[in-house]
Parts: C-alpha cells; sequence; structure tokens
C-alpha cells in the first residue's frame, strides 16, 4: 500500500494555521471533496488526499468493499497508518487539524481520532460510520472528549442503517459529539449540512 498522495492544497501550512484533512469517499479521488471547502471559514487551510487503493475507473478507496457497514479492519488500518505517515512529513507539529470524511472517508476520520487523538482537535463525519469493536486508543479518545460533528440522512441508500444506528450511538461515549439526522437527504452533502459543518469548524477554532 502506498502514501496518500496530496495533490490539492490550499495554503502553505505556516504555524498558526489550521488544517482540514479532506477525506473522500469510495470510487473518488483527491479533488473531490475541496469544492464543499469554498462553504467554509477561509481561515482554514485544507490537504486533501488520495486513497491509496485503486478502485478503478479512475477512483480510489481505503479500504475493499465488503460486508456493509463492517469492513475487514486490516486493511482500514493500513490506510490510516498511511494518513498518519503522511501527517508526519507533511504538516507542521502543533497545527490544528481536523479530518473532514465522507463515506468511507468518514470513517476515516473516526479512525484518526480512535488511532491517534492526541494528533487531532476534532472532526467531521458526513454520511459514515465507525469500525465496529474496540480499537487500542478508544480509552485516550474518551479521556480527551473530542468534538465530532455527525451528519446522515435518513434517506441514505449506501451506508447501512445499522451501522449509522452504531455511529450514533458509539461517538457520544467517547466524545463530544453534535449528530444531526437530514431528512429525505440521500447519500450526499447538502447546503444545510455544510452551513451546520461550518459553524461547528467555527465553535472548534473559538473553544
Amino acid at each position: 500500500m502506498s502514501t496518500p498522495i496530496t495533490v490539492h492544497v490550499r495554503g502553505s501550512n505556516q504555524a498558526g494555521r489550521p488544517l482540514l484533512l479532506l477525506l473522500h469517499g469510495f470510487g473518488s479521488h483527491e479533488h473531490d471533496l475541496p469544492a464543499i471547502a469554498g462553504h467554509l471559514h477561509p481561515v482554514w487551510d485544507w490537504a486533501s488526499l488520495r486513497a491509496p487503493l485503486d478502485a478503478g475507473n479512475g477512483g480510489f478507496s481505503w479500504f475493499p468493499l465488503g460486508v456493509p457497514g463492517r469492513p475487514d479492519p486490516a486493511p482500514v488500518t493500513e490506510s490510516t497508518d498511511a494518513v498518519l505517515t503522511w501527517l508526519d512529513a507533511n504538516v507542521t507539529s502543533g497545527t490544528v487539524v481536523v479530518p473532514v470524511g465522507f463515506s468511507q472517508g468518514g470513517l476515516m476520520a473516526t479512525q484518526l481520532l480512535r488511532t491517534a487523538p492526541e494528533r487531532f482537535a476534532a472532526a467531521v463525519v458526513l454520511s459514515g460510520f465507525v469500525l465496529d469493536g474496540p480499537l487500542p486508543g478508544d480509552a485516550a479518545l474518551a479521556e480527551r472528549r473530542l468534538p465530532v460533528f455527525f451528519g446522515h440522512g435518513d434517506a441514505d441508500q449506501v451506508i447501512s442503517p445499522d451501522a449509522t444506528a452504531r455511529t450514533s450511538d458509539w461517538l457520544p461515549r467517547f466524545t463530544v459529539v453534535t449528530d444531526v439526522e437530514y431528512a429525505g437527504l440521500p447519500h450526499t452533502i447538502s447546503a444545510e449540512e455544510l452551513a451546520d459543518a461550518s459553524g461547528f469548524l467555527d465553535e472548534v477554532l473559538a473553544g
């Protein structure tokens, strides 16, 4: 597995500039999520990473598709380690970093918090979920109580309802979660959701 590649970057990662780590969904690429950055406060720099696995048709994935909502933990762990390796090599120590992930990228955002909670200030999970089962970093995450925005639609046809329910149950036990369900929203990101996520990120910086 290769290290994720940063192709799209905004800002110079100067000391004091907070960074959004954009993590796309299955079959997408690093040029996808930067479109949402325009809806967020311009104080944030961002780095959009390409997932390391080739998903075909010009797209990439963080882990192979398997049982809906319950992927094999091994490739998830490998991709998580790859992102942390990229972070060590490219992001100035002490930078406020918030992973923002959609779908598979949303699971990756939760994995980053569960693996290295000391590296992050918060997370934004859009139509994502948490990996089933405990992880070694869970106790440290519960102690830090990082803020997490979890947005999801009640008409999501991709993420299984039990995975969403599991995530809504898990997050309050390990984080300070803002959990918002959007009526009629399928597996996508709405303007309302982006506005809520933007307000959440403003609170993270103010906090």
